[in-house]
C-alpha cells in the first residue's frame, strides 16, 4: 500500500497549478493536466483497434524562415534560430524526447533535457526551456517578467517560495529568477526567464539536489541571446523584426481579404505573421490550426496590406499576431473603433 506521505509527493510533483497558465491543462498529449515544467511521460503502446486522427498542428507558409518550434540539440548544444539562442548542455545531459506541439495559447515546450546514462551525481533532475507567446498568453501578464509573478501569486498553499522574483545577470543578459519548493515532495523548482521576441522563454530546472539545481545555473553562463533579451523589454529588432501586439487593426490594415473556412470547427487559431517594410505579408506561421484552415488564411492573408510601420525613421519589419476564431477560455477585449483586431 503507498503511504500518505508518498500519495502527497506524487500529487505535488503533478500539480496542474504552478504555471502562469495555472488553471488550464495544458493541451497536447499526455494523461491529463500535467503541469508544463512536469517531465513528459514516456510513451505507451498504442491500443489495438484505435484509429487515430492527427489534430490542429504547427505550420508555417514557408520553409526557410525560422520557427519557435524548430530548435534542436547538436553537439550537446541547444540551438534555436528563431530566438537566436544557444544553450550548451551541462555535461552527461541529454534530450530524451521530444516536446509536444505548440499549444493553440502559444505556450512552447521547445526542450526536456535529463541527466544521460553517464551521469556521476546521486541525485538527477531535469531542465524544461520552454516559450510562452505574449501575444496569445492566457494569463494577464503583459512580458516575461509579469509573467512570472503571476506564476509566484497562482501558486497553491503546498509550495513555499524560497526566492522571490528578483532580477539577476548571466552571461551579461538580464534575467528573472524565482525559487519555490514543494515540502512534502522535498522538490525544488529554479525559473530563469526574460523575454525574446514577445516571448517568455523560460529555463526551469527541477530536482531535490539544491546544489545540483545551483550549478545547472553556473552552467547557463555559457548561454547565449541576443541583445534584446530582457525580462521586460525583448521586443524584436536588430536582426529580427520588431514585436507589436495587436498590430493588424482596422487604423493598420489598407487591404483586407476574408479568409473562408468552409468547414467549422470551433477551434482557436493563432497566427504569427512578419510584414515586410513595404507593408505586405512574407510570412505566415500557424501556431496551432488543422491544414484547410491553414490554407484558406494563407490565401487571405498573403492579400492583405499595411502600412509600414517606422521607427527611428526608417520603414522596418513588423512581427505581430491575429487570432482566427476565438478561444473559449479568454474574454475578448473591449473593441474600439479605430483598434478592432480584424482576424476574427
Amino acid at each position: 500500500m503507498i503511504s500518505k506521505r508518498l500519495s502527497v509527493a506524487l500529487l505535488l510533483c503533478f500539480s496542474p497549478v504552478i504555471f502562469a497558465q495555472a488553471q488550464e491543462p495544458l493541451p497536447g498529449p499526455g494523461p491529463g493536466p500535467v503541469p508544463p515544467h512536469a517531465q513528459s511521460p514516456e510513451p505507451g503502446k498504442v491500443p489495438s483497434g484505435v484509429i487515430l486522427v492527427k489534430g490542429a498542428w504547427s505550420s508555417a507558409s514557408d520553409s526557410v524562415t525560422p520557427l519557435p518550434e524548430g530548435g534542436s540539440i547538436t553537439e550537446a548544444t541547444y540551438n534555436n534560430p528563431y530566438f537566436g539562442l544557444s544553450f550548451p548542455l551541462p555535461s552527461d545531459w541529454h534530450e530524451e524526447f521530444k516536446g509536444p506541439p505548440p499549444s493553440d495559447s502559444g505556450y512552447y515546450v521547445l526542450a526536456q533535457i535529463k541527466p544521460a546514462a553517464t551521469f556521476k551525481g546521486r541525485n538527477k533532475g531535469s531542465i524544461l526551456v520552454t516559450a510562452q507567446d505574449m501575444f496569445f498568453a492566457l494569463a494577464p501578464a503583459s512580458n516575461a517578467a509579469e509573467l512570472i509573478k503571476y506564476t509566484r501569486d497562482k501558486l497553491k498553499d503546498d509550495y513555499q517560495v524560497e526566492r522571490q522574483p528578483t532580477e539577476v545577470r548571466i552571461a551579461n543578459h538580464s534575467f528573472l529568477r524565482f525559487d519555490y519548493v514543494a515540502p512534502v515532495a522535498d522538490l525544488h523548482w529554479y525559473i530563469l526567464g526574460t523575454e525574446i521576441r514577445c516571448h517568455a522563454v523560460e529555463f526551469i530546472m527541477t530536482s531535490r539536489d539544491t546544489s545540483l539545481l545551483e550549478s545547472l545555473i553556473r552552467n547557463m553562463d555559457k548561454i547565449q541571446l541576443p541583445a534584446e533579451a530582457d525580462p521586460a523589454a525583448g521586443t524584436g529588432g536588430g536582426g529580427a523584426p520588431v514585436c507589436i501586439k495587436d498590430y493588424a487593426t482596422e487604423e493598420n490594415v489598407t487591404n483586407r481579404v476574408d479568409a473562408v473556412l468552409t468547414e467549422r470547427r470551433f477551434n482557436p487559431i493563432p497566427v504569427r505573421i512578419i510584414i515586410d517594410s513595404n507593408g505586405k505579408v512574407k510570412h505566415i506561421h500557424f501556431i496551432s490550426a488543422f491544414p484547410e484552415q491553414s490554407k484558406a488564411i494563407t490565401d487571405a492573408l498573403l492579400q492583405w496590406t499595411f502600412k509600414p510601420y517606422v521607427r527611428n525613421g526608417q520603414a522596418v519589419e513588423v512581427e505581430t499576431g491575429i487570432m482566427f476564431g476565438q478561444s473559449p477560455r479568454s474574454k475578448p477585449p473591449a473593441a474600439s473603433p479605430t483598434k478592432t483586431p480584424v482576424g476574427n
